[in-house]
This record gives C-alpha cells, sequence and structure tokens, in this order.
C-alpha cells in the first residue's frame, strides 16, 4: 500500500511541479503532509538538508521519504516517479526538436545564435576578468588566471587531451587555497 500512495504522491509532485523546485516546494509539503509521511519539523529539516546536498532538491526529498516510508524499494518508487513526467516530457520536446532541427529555417536561426551566445559568454569573463582582475588592484588573480590558462591550453599538447574541468576546479581551489589561506 504505501508503495502505491509513495507513487501516486509523487507522481503528483512530478506532473505538476512547474518553476523549478522551489516552486514545487509547496506541493510537496500538501503532498507529504496529506500522507503523512512526514510531520511540519521533519519536512522543514529535510527541505534544507536537501537544499545543501548535491542533486536536485525534489529528487533529494524523493529519495529522502521514499526511504523513510517504504525502505530501498520506496526510495527507488518516489525518484522514479518524481522524475518520470519530466523524462517524457524532454522525450518529447526531443521528438518534436529532432524534426525541426531539419528545417533551413530553424537551422538559420541557430547558427544567428551561436556567435550571441559565443559573445554573451565572452563578454561575461570579460567583466569577470576586469572586476577581479584590473578593478581590484591585486596580482594573485592574474597569475592564477594565467596558469589555469596556461594548464588548459597546453594540456593537450603534453597530455594529448584536453584537460578535465574538474580538474581545473580543483587547481584552482588549491591555487586560492595557497595564495589566500595563509
Amino acid at each position: 500500500m504505501i508503495y502505491l500512495e509513495l507513487f501516486i504522491g509523487f507522481l503528483i509532485v512530478g506532473l505538476f511541479s512547474f518553476g523549478g523546485a522551489y516552486a514545487a516546494i509547496p506541493l510537496i509539503r500538501d503532498v507529504v503532509l496529506s500522507y503523512g509521511w512526514l510531520d511540519e519539523d521533519a519536512l522543514t529539516n529535510m527541505i534544507a538538508i536537501s537544499e545543501s546536498t548535491p542533486g536536485p532538491i525534489m529528487v533529494n526529498l524523493a529519495t529522502y521519504i521514499g526511504s523513510s516510508q517504504g525502505g530501498i524499494i520506496g526510495a527507488v518508487i518516489a525518484t522514479f516517479t518524481v522524475v518520470l513526467p519530466a523524462f517524457f516530457i524532454i522525450l518529447l520536446i526531443m521528438i518534436i526538436l529532432k524534426r525541426m532541427l531539419k528545417s533551413k529555417y530553424v537551422q538559420a536561426i541557430l547558427r544567428g545564435l551561436k556567435p550571441c551566445i559565443t559573445g554573451i559568454i565572452a563578454a561575461t569573463g570579460f567583466h569577470m576578468m576586469l572586476k577581479n582582475c584590473i578593478a581590484q588592484p591585486d596580482l594573485w588573480p592574474v597569475i592564477i588566471t594565467m596558469i589555469l590558462a596556461a594548464l588548459y591550453f597546453g594540456s593537450p599538447k603534453v597530455l594529448k587531451k584536453k584537460m578535465s574541468p574538474i580538474v581545473l576546479i580543483v587547481v584552482s581551489a588549491v591555487l586560492g587555497v595557497v595564495v589566500y589561506g595563509f
């Protein structure tokens, strides 16, 4: 019985939660409290934990509530059903988009958008560089940026493959600790 309740409850959440996870919290609260799965305090604590752990809030909440009510099977059912509607909506969009991508007009629009997106990303990077490296007279951000750029652009020549963004983030964090932590 609990598995059916988890399926129906989180299917409702998945179907009717528009506007992101924060907009879905009232719907999740209604479903969870109506089934009596958690009380208000426990739900508030779980929302706080779900916000501070990696992953989407709705999935974290569904997994936790499903686990607390139905064990591992309950967690799988709740998690699966909360993402099921979004999966089918994206699948439908991809089917429609795949057909639309064959249109020469859609291709022209996408070719026109590429330089715009590149410009927006470059402008954001340039703005951040100006703000962090020039507006605040500190040489360390410039040095760290140059080290990261050298690693990124030099890695294909040395390692014969591109450097992972994760490695760059870790190197950046280490350099930040070394420079600003001591």
